[in-house]
């Protein structure tokens, strides 16, 4: 008769990870329902999975009795200010860093698999929490390699963070929006860099690459816009010494400006500003 197993049967995962195969160059993951009743995150490694929680510290823990390493660190950093009257003297040391960097990658983990799930405004907030401990690290580390070491992930954070903030502007149908954030990323990822390095990192950079290319997808799938093709033709038309075409191009460029800017037509700009408040106060979610 087979000896019982030396441990329960509970505690082996091969139950959970049957069916579940790894795929290399992917991010697998999936949402369960936990014992407690509550849902919960997996991903999908090679030698087993990772499961996290969806709100506060991926592990479910609350360091020093606070939500998060990073939620402590800013609460002692505050009383410091109100002790003190400034942030001088106040110090992380390597052992604060080295937490605030684990908990980082667990954040990482969760950021990567609720983009994969479209959850852009988890990947907002989690991406935040990245940069926050980023910054932390980087102005009141103790030692030069704690307040640098994670500057190395600024912009793939910046990246993602961007891309979550304009996948969510899409859902909503703002495109401008999207659009905006788009090129505040790119900005935001090039000044990174010396101004005289720039052009490098715009070729170089994968960051960049990532979001150029999807500002190219949103433009490439909008109408076209009528005072430009009027612009083009007129260019073609003046060219070729088509003076009465190019005349009538003229006016019909005119003829646009005169209703985006006539008094009678509503314009935002010339209406009293209680009336645009109000406005902007009965369609809330109405883009910019």
């Amino acid at each position: 008769m087979p000896k019982p197993p030396p441990f329960p049967n509970a505690m082996d995962i091969s139950a959970a990870l049957r069916g579940w195969n790894f795929q290399p160059g992917q991010v697998n993951v999936r949402l369960i329902r936990g014992n407690d009743g509550k849902p919960k995150l997996q991903l999908r490694l090679d030698l087993g999975l990772l499961q996290m929680e969806l709100n506060g510290r991926p592990d479910g823990k609350r360091p020093h009795r606070s939500p998060t390493e990073l939620d402590f660190h800013s609460r002692r950093l505050q009383r410091h200010v109100q002790r003190h009257g400034s942030e001088r003297n106040f110090a992380l040391s390597p052992e604060d860093c080295q937490a605030l960097r684990e908990e980082s990658a667990m954040f990482y983990h969760r950021y990567l698999s609720l983009f994969v799930l479209e959850q852009y405004e988890a990947v907002i907030r989690d991406t935040q929490h990245n940069l926050d401990v980023l910054n932390l690290c980087h102005q009141y580390g103790r030692t030069d390699f704690d307040r640098l070491c994670l500057e190395q992930y600024r912009p793939y954070i910046l990246m993602m963070h961007t891309r979550a903030n304009a996948c969510e502007a899409l859902r909503k149908n703002f495109v401008n929006t999207a659009q905006a954030y788009l090129r505040g990323g790119i900005r935001a990822i090039l000044r990174l860099v010396p101004r005289e390095e720039r052009k490098k990192a715009w070729r170089e950079s994968n960051e960049v690459h990532i979001l150029v290319e999807m500002l190219r997808q949103i433009q490439s799938q909008l109408p076209p816009n009528p005072r430009v093709q009027i612009k083009r033709r007129l260019q073609a038309a003046l060219k070729a010494e088509r003076y009465e075409e190019a005349a009538k191009l003229r006016d019909q460029l005119t003829l646009m400006d005169g209703v985006k800017t006539h008094p009678g037509m509503g314009s935002p700009a010339l209406q009293p500003a209680k009336t645009v408040k109000r406005t902007a106060r009965k369609k809330p979610t109405q883009e910019p």
